[in-house]
C-alpha cells in the first residue's frame, strides 16, 4: 500500500509498506478522509521522530474485523489517543494524563491507504460514525474534541469576554464553542483570508494581532504558536483571568511575575482529548451545532500530499486541508 512518510515539512513522500495484518480484537480500517493538523506542520516538534507516517484525524470504512462489536462495511472515526482506564489518572478523572493515551497510536498513521486499529483503539476510541456525518466531517471529530476539552479546563461561561489569539482552525472551532456558551468573542490573527473566516465563523470584533487596541478579557485563548501571542495574553487578561495555552511556542514561557501574583491570573494548558470530550465533539457535529464542513478549504489525494503539506505550513488561504488516501 501507499503511505505519505514525513521527514519534514517540505519532504512528505510516498512510499510503500506492507498491508498491516490484524490480530485478535483488531480491525483493518481503509482510510478514506484524514485532515491535516497544525501539530502536523509543527516541526520542531515532528522532525524529533521523523521519519514517520502522521495522520490522527481519521475516518474510513472497516474492512477486515476481528473484534465483535465492529462489523465490516461500517463507517468509522478512529482515536489515536486512548486512555487505559485503569491507572491513577483515569481513576481521577484525568484520562488525559494517561501514560498510554500519549503513547498508543494506531498503525501506521492516517496517511495511509490503511491502517491497522489495536484492541485498545478499538475499544476504547473507535467511534461508528452517524449518517449525518459524512467521513470528511468527521475529521474534525478529534480537533473539535480537543477545543471542547480546552474550554471546559477553561471555565468558559456566558457573559464572559473570551479572546481568541490566532484563528486557523483550533482558533475558528474555539470562536464557535465560546459563542455557543454565550460569551463574547474577540479573535486575532495576522492574516486577512482567517480575520474574515473569524467574523464569519461568528467572532464579534476581529483584529489584527499587529493593530489591536487594549482589551481586558476574562478568558485568553491561545491558539498560536507565535510566542509574541503568549505575552499578548498576559497584557490582555483581566484580573482573575485564565488564559488557555491551547498551542505552545517553542520555548520556554516568562511570566510576568507581579502581574501573574498580584491580579490573580491563571495560566492553564489543555492536551489532547478524553472519551467524553469526543463524544460531545460528534454530538455537535452530527446535530449541525458547530460548523465544520465550510472549514475545508483544499481536499488531496494522497499523491498530493507535499502540496498539502506545504499549504498548511505557509497558512495563507487555507484553513482545513484533507487528504483522501
Amino acid at each position: 500500500m501507499n503511505v505519505g512518510v514525513y521527514y519534514k515539512n517540505s519532504d512528505v513522500r510516498i512510499e510503500e509498506r506492507p498491508k498491516p495484518e490484524i490480530k485478535e480484537g483488531e480491525l483493518l480500517v481503509k482510510v478514506v478522509a484524514c485532515g491535516i493538523c497544525g501539530t502536523d506542520v509543527m516541526e520542531w516538534y515532528r522532525i524529533k521522530k521523523a521519519p514517520r507516517v502522521l495522520g490522527h484525524e481519521m475516518t474510513g470504512e472497516i474492512v477486515e474485523s476481528r473484534n465483535d462489536r465492529f462489523k465490516v462495511g461500517w463507517r468509522v472515526f478512529v482515536s489515536h489517543h486512548v486512555p487505559c482506564n485503569e491507572c491513577k489518572y483515569c481513576n481521577e478523572g484525568n484520562p488525559t494524563a494517561c501514560e498510554t493515551l500519549h503513547t498508543g497510536n494506531f498503525d501506521p498513521g492516517g496517511f495511509s491507504e490503511f491502517v491497522r486499529v489495536p484492541r485498545i483503539n478499538v475499544e476504547n476510541g473507535t467511534y461508528v460514525l452517524p449518517g449525518q456525518v459524512s467521513y470528511e466531517e468527521g475529521t474534525f471529530i478529534e480537533p473539535l474534541a480537543c477545543a471542547v476539552r480546552g474550554q471546559h479546563v477553561a471555565d468558559v461561561r456566558k457573559g464572559q469576554t473570551v479572546l481568541i489569539l490566532g484563528s486557523g482552525i483550533s482558533g475558528l472551532l474555539h470562536i464557535q464553542l465560546a459563542k455557543l456558551s454565550g460569551a463574547e468573542v474577540i479573535a486575532t490573527d495576522i492574516n486577512d483570508f482567517r480575520l474574515g473566516k473569524a467574523k464569519a465563523f461568528g467572532a464579534d470584533k476581529v483584529f489584527n494581532a499587529k493593530e489591536m487596541p487594549n482589551v481586558r478579557a476574562d478568558k485568553v485563548v491561545v491558539c498560536t504558536g507565535a510566542y509574541s501571542a503568549v505575552e499578548q495574553a498576559f497584557r490582555c487578561i483581566d484580573r482573575k483571568g485564565t488564559i488557555l495555552l491551547f498551542a505552545i511556542p517553542n520555548r520556554n514561557i516568562e511570566l510576568p511575575t507581579a502581574d501573574f501574583w498580584r491580579n490573580e491570573i491563571s495560566a492553564v494548558s489543555s492536551y489532547g482529548a478524553a472519551p467524553d470530550d469526543l463524544e460531545e465533539a460528534l454530538q455537535l457535529i452530527k446535530n449541525k451545532t458547530i460548523n465544520v464542513k465550510d472549514m475545508i478549504t483544499h481536499t488531496l489525494p494522497l499523491a498530493e500530499i507535499q502540496k498539502g503539506f506545504s499549504l498548511m505550513a505557509e497558512a495563507k488561504d487555507s484553513l482545513k486541508i484533507i487528504i483522501q488516501p
